[in-house]
């Protein structure tokens, strides 16, 4: 008997300072965004809170107004809040989560006014970030960057934790004079280094296979890049036949995730799938994130994915060409798919949409990755890049050496094959250098 487990609801709230420089619409896709990243850490937002200011409070990022009516809302305290204590927003409030990095001391300090904890949204990306991550690389990047995030906040956990937090002694594996707070840095550093060169040796290894595996099979690569849930791994399914997960949470995908074309085509093509981008990324992430983002720039094409039915899109089209940049794979030819086409209506808006973005991107892909017809078409648009590189030539194989004509077909098409008393010719299409290394090896097994 199947024994169901059910996971306690955790209830937060919302709150974000919109500053004169931040327009609205980019203000409530934020927020949108912020919500969103809740949902897939498994909280319900149940109000938001909003406060227009010139600068963000320097002691608790919201004014002492608006703390105050956080507080009363968390606590159900005052009269003007007896209606919603009847509603289903009255529920036990867990998490105030914040629309920016605030911080050590706001944090501190909206914890203790508000009387809940407070997550920034620099600590909410972070935790999806370590609940998904897989794989020992990503693991290790994402505890270097929760590590960063950490170590200076230890200071206003010594001030809570009083003078205990702050006693000093040379005993207990801390030197002379040396605070917990600073042991604990001085670990946090440590760990950090020891990370570090886990990371290299990682990198190290994976490049070694990288260049094997380029030897091997004539690479060319394809790498996925757009913003979480624009619907990349769907692509990635579509376009390889694989079982990769497919979930409709931010960051449902952060280890690479390598697959061949499928069907396969001439070249072979590798397809990989990397970590989404998001509006403010931590900046720790964008660096700890860098091995993970290497497919990006080992690739020869990129598929920039972007969400059309998404209002925002040309937002977060902004934040991925911002990030390419920033790691240097802006350089790569790149081809943009609007993906979810399906998304944006009925079949009339879907039309007047695609129109929409064909005028405005001319190049662009417009499709569904649930749609086999889309898929086969930018299959062949993937295809097509990769060949029109190619050269067609004519090699000659006699029949002493009839064992290596699996490596012609391993490694070109073959157009056409005819024979006569010396061997056996074929007419191929390939890469210049895979055709100049038969050429010389049929040559020299004469």
């Amino acid at each position: 008997m199947q024994r169901e487990v059910e996971e306690k609801s955790r209830y937060a709230v919302v709150a974000a300072v919109q500053l004169p420089s931040v327009s609205d619409n980019e203000f409530e896709a934020s927020l949108s965004e912020l919500r969103e990243l809740a949902r897939t850490l498994g909280y319900e937002v149940v109000r938001t809170f909003v406060q227009k200011r010139s600068s963000f409070d320097v002691t608790g990022y919201l004014g002492a107004g608006k703390r105050q009516e956080i507080r009363e809302f968390v606590n159900n305290e005052p009269a003007e809040f007896e209606e919603i204590a009847a509603s289903p927003d009255s529920r036990d409030i867990d998490t105030l989560l914040v629309d920016h990095e605030i911080s050590p001391s706001q944090a501190r300090n909206l914890e203790k006014e508000v009387g809940c904890e407070v997550m920034d949204r620099t600590m909410v990306i972070l935790e999806i970030f370590h609940r998904n991550a897989r794989s020992r690389a990503a693991q290790a990047q994402v505890e270097i960057a929760r590590l960063g995030y950490m170590a200076p906040r230890l200071r206003e956990a010594a001030k809570l934790a009083g003078p205990q937090g702050r006693q000093r002694s040379g005993v207990g594996g801390r030197g002379g004079g040396e605070s917990h707070t600073e042991l604990d840095r001085r670990k946090i550093r440590d760990r950090i280094a020891e990370l570090q060169q886990e990371i290299a040796a990682m990198d190290v290894e994976r490049k070694t296979q990288r260049v094997r595996r380029q030897k091997r099979q004539g690479f060319a690569g394809v790498a996925l890049v757009g913003y979480t849930n624009a619907g990349k791994s769907t692509l990635m399914r579509a376009l390889t036949g694989s079982e990769v997960l497919v979930a409709n949470k931010l960051f449902a995908t952060l280890d690479t995730t390598v697959r061949a074309l499928y069907p396969e085509s001439m070249p072979r093509v590798l397809v990989s799938d990397t970590v989404g981008f998001i509006k403010n990324l931590p900046h720790g992430l964008v660096a700890s994130f860098k091995s993970t983002l290497d497919e990006a720039l080992d690739a020869s094409l990129l598929l920039h994915v972007i969400d059309a039915s998404d209002p925002g899109f040309e937002r977060q089209l902004e934040v991925t060409d911002g990030v390419l940049e920033e790691i240097g794979a802006n350089v790569v030819p790149r081809i943009r798919v609007f993906n979810k086409i399906d998304h944006v209506g009925d079949a009339a808006a879907q039309a007047e949409r695609e129109a929409a973005l064909r005028t405005q991107y001319p190049d662009c892909v417009v499709m569904s990755a649930r749609r086999p017809d889309d898929v086969a078409k930018l299959r062949q648009t993937i295809i097509a890049f990769f060949q029109q590189d190619l050269v067609e030539a004519e090699l000659f194989l006699p029949w002493s050496a009839q064992q290596l004509r699996g490596g012609i077909y391993a490694s070109c098409q073959v157009l056409e094959e005819y024979s006569d008393n010396e061997g056996t010719f074929f007419r191929v299409r390939g890469e210049p250098n895979v055709v100049k290394d038969l050429r010389e090896q049929f040559s020299q097994s004469r």
